[in-house]
């Protein structure tokens, strides 16, 4: 794994805001990343016609929407490569349950009504078990395929990290996660698990970090 790291030229990694002009890669990165995760499959109807289309149109109106909302997009490069992408929402957003109703609009034209209902009904759903009234949500976090198992998720994380630290008004970020590779991945960020949940078909754990003091 060394020699793997090493070809990434890890001194050249660096963690930066997206840009307008790089919200195109990081969907395409999201698409590759959550094409197969079993809650993205439930809520966007994996067994029904046009699948792909409808969960590239839910990510792209996703990053639209946190673009729009200046919320915080973090990409992970390697000079001008992105390898990594890592969406958070802020306590302040104005991007909750409810959604925006221009979101609401573009997502029902785009991914359908059942796919927007069901979304919706899971950030209810979320919201409602947080175990706090301010907080951050990781929204995405996704390395690369070709990417992967090389470390750079820690990378990502470590950058969520320090805004959520920094935000005095934030009691810490939340995540739902689905499969068990994943727990283990937040559990060693100091993420606790908070409770279980169920969507139709699919469960998964949320789970919480406390935001962590920071010395002036």
């Amino acid at each position: 794994m060394l020699t793997e790291l090493n070809t990434l030229e890890l001194e050249r990694l660096k963690a930066m805001l997206l840009s307008a002009d790089e919200l195109k890669l990081a969907a395409s990165l999201l698409y590759q990343s959550y094409y197969d995760d079993p809650l993205f499959m439930e809520i966007f109807r994996a067994d029904k016609p046009d699948y792909e289309q409808r969960l590239r149109a839910a990510i792209r109106e996703e990053l639209n929407t946190f673009w729009q909302a200046q919320q915080p997009m973090i990409g992970l490069f390697n000079a001008e490569q992105l390898l990594g992408v890592a969406c958070v929402i802020t306590p302040d957003s104005g991007i909750g349950a409810g959604r925006l109703w221009h979101w609401r609009l573009k997502m029902l034209l785009t991914a359908g009504y059942v796919s927007t209902k069901q979304l919706l009904d899971k950030e209810q759903k979320i919201h409602a078990a947080m175990p706090a009234e301010r907080y951050h949500m990781l929204a995405f976090i996704a390395v690369a395929p070709k990417h992967q198992h090389l470390g750079l998720g820690h990378y990502l994380i470590h950058a969520v990290d320090s805004i959520v630290d920094k935000d005095q008004h934030s009691a810490g970020i939340g995540v739902f996660v689905t499969l068990d590779k994943y727990k283990t991945f937040f559990a060693g960020d100091q993420y606790q698990p908070v409770t279980e949940l169920a969507f139709n078909t699919v469960s998964g754990t949320l789970m919480f970090r406390q935001r962590q003091n920071v010395a002036a």
